[in-house]
């Protein structure tokens, strides 16, 4: 199917529309404090946003101006983003969690006039990193104030009035890259592009107006951004928002949502949270008995606050088929997907068509190709204009056909189901000549529950090895008990024996190094988008490999040891 893609199917005019046919019907619903929530209809939404965008009008910047939004998810980004897009403005999206040296980076190089904040990881040090002269607008769950108040603003400003409308080929935003393999790069989307990833997506899972969404992966990332923001505006459906780490659970209980997007860091750590309450082993015996199989499938999901769930989908970074199948046998419909902040969300399998260990067809409007060398090349209304400032960069990205080189080295099934190997970049040769992709290799290592981080290294070397960082969980049972690392190796080596036998022999992995945890954004060894560092942690580990290597074990120890462990 061919995407037909109308002026109606925009973000603003889908606001219009539910704004007149939906007024009174629940749009946002905000928690804040003692388990208290804020909810805006259609209408009043709309409201908000009318003054907003009627108080940047009064700025009188150029059309076109680049505004920011630093902050962690809630109710008033949203309405930020489509005031910045009502007054005829462009949208710089933020991680909360990024340094101030690289929001200060992404403001300046953008040339962001103005900055609406709110609560960030770090709120003093990162709103250190707004360049002076950028005009700051408070959200009313700022820990800080600005130059300007949402609530005064909106109280203030009368709403613009008539419906404004952006075309489908306007700028509707420029989204930085998270910065994996060096800095960020901003990739330019029009407002036509967000559009058609929505109805692509809506096709695909059969989303209504009726499902409900919760928004808690980051924003400024083009998985939340394309998959919920845009495509509930779509829908006319309703988002609700987490308040803390802390209320996660209870506020994902409250949305009873229909439509869950993760990563599999999350996924994981959900797993691990269950297995940690009841064994893995005795679990899976009681799920195979009829009856009290299908108490317990539901107990699991309503625990985890997936009862309601009727699609579930990851992305961001592979998730290991053994996760999915496992969450698919508790009743879970749950599928991967894949897409980059370059294409927007491409691949997604549609239900009833899951297959463990890929990421689906290419949606609707999406054409494929792939290189002698493997590398899925895409073209669609969803790809990017091109790298801000960077002409040189936008040109290599894209072949002579003006397919986007995505980096990814994939196979595909005949009918176009799509398996993604890893990046061509993250490849390495070992000393044999033989190249080896890490990724899937990884997400194998990562299925033991006390790992909490994987990295595969092994350039030059007879044989690949990988780090491994253990869960808190892990690293606190180590402190405690004198006799838990012995246990530990034991099951880290079932582990590698159990990935091993299924590589080739080039492949296989020849010791675990247990190095000092947690990776964190913080320490800059993961990404905003929870992606390893491989540049990071190679340089801060690279003089260590040949002691490791001399100690000739299957389980290494860091020298730097993890908390408890001599």
């Amino acid at each position: 199917m061919n995407l037909s893609l109308t002026d109606d199917d925009l973000p603003l005019q889908r606001l219009y529309h539910w704004e007149r046919l939906a007024a009174d019907r629940v749009f946002l619903t905000q928690p804040y404090g003692g388990g208290k929530v804020h909810d805006w209809s259609w209408a009043q939404a709309a409201g908000e946003i009318r003054r907003i965008a009627a108080h940047l009008g009064q700025r009188n910047w150029e059309p076109g101006t680049r505004v920011a939004i630093l902050s962690k998810n809630c109710a008033w980004w949203i309405m930020a983003d489509l005031a910045i897009w009502m007054a005829g403005h462009v949208t710089v999206p933020v991680y909360a969690s990024l340094k101030p040296h690289t929001v200060r980076k992404i403001l300046e190089h953008s040339e962001c006039a103005g900055c609406f904040f709110g609560p960030t990881d770090d709120p003093e040090a990162s709103r250190s990193g707004i360049p002076a002269g950028v005009y700051r607008i408070s959200f009313p769950n700022a820990p800080q104030p600005g130059e300007a108040a949402w609530e005064d603003l909106v109280r203030s400003t009368e709403p613009l009035s008539g419906n404004p409308a952006r075309a489908s080929d306007d700028l509707a935003t420029i989204i930085y890259t998270s910065g994996t393999t060096g800095a960020p790069k901003g990739v330019m989307h029009r407002f036509g592009a967000l559009a058609s990833d929505a109805l692509s997506l809506r096709e695909t899972v059969k989303a209504t107006e009726e499902d409900r969404f919760v928004s808690y992966l980051p924003l400024a990332h083009i998985v939340e951004r394309s998959g919920l923001e845009i495509t509930s505006l779509l829908l006319g459906s309703r988002i609700f928002f987490v308040e803390a780490i802390a209320t996660f659970l209870d506020d994902l209980k409250r949305a009873r949502a229909t439509v869950f997007l993760s990563v599999p860091r999350l996924l994981l750590k959900f797993q691990q949270s269950v297995f940690q309450k009841i064994p893995r082993e005795k679990l899976e015996k009681r799920l195979h008995l009829p009856v009290i199989g299908r108490v317990i499938r539901k107990k699991v999901l309503a625990a985890l606050g997936l009862s309601t769930v009727r699609m579930a989908a990851s992305g961001a970074a592979p998730l290991p088929a053994d996760v999915l199948l496992w969450y698919r046998s508790l009743g879970l419909e749950l599928a991967e997907g894949y897409g980059m902040t370059e294409t927007l969300i491409t691949h997604l399998p549609r239900p009833a068509h899951v297959r463990p260990g890929y990421v689906g067809p290419a949606l609707d409007g999406v054409e494929t190709k792939i290189t002698e060398g493997g590398e899925l090349l895409v073209k669609s209304p969803m790809n990017m204009i091109g790298y801000y400032k960077e002409p040189e960069a936008t040109r290599t990205a894209f072949d002579e056909d003006g397919f986007f080189r995505t980096g990814d080295l994939v196979s595909m099934d005949p009918d176009g189901q799509t398996r993604i190997i890893g990046r061509v970049k993250e490849q390495f040769k070992t000393s044999k000549g033989k190249y080896v992709a890490p990724a899937p290799i990884e997400s194998r290592l990562a299925e033991h529950p006390c790992v909490e981080a994987c990295c595969l290294m092994g350039a030059g070397l007879p044989s690949p090895f990988a780090l491994i960082v253990l869960t808190p969980e892990a690293r606190a049972q180590l402190a405690d008990e004198a006799s838990g690392r012995k246990g530990l190796e034991e099951s880290l080596e079932g582990q590698l024996v159990l990935v091993n036998a299924a590589l080739e022999t080039h492949e296989q992995v020849a010791f675990l190094a247990v190095v000092r945890g947690p990776w964190t954004i913080d320490n800059e060894l993961i990404t905003p988008t929870l992606k390893i560092r491989r540049t990071k942690l190679e340089q801060r580990y690279l003089g260590r490999i040949d002691s490791w290597r001399a100690e000739d074990r299957r389980i290494v120890w860091d020298d730097e040891a993890p908390e408890g462990v001599s």
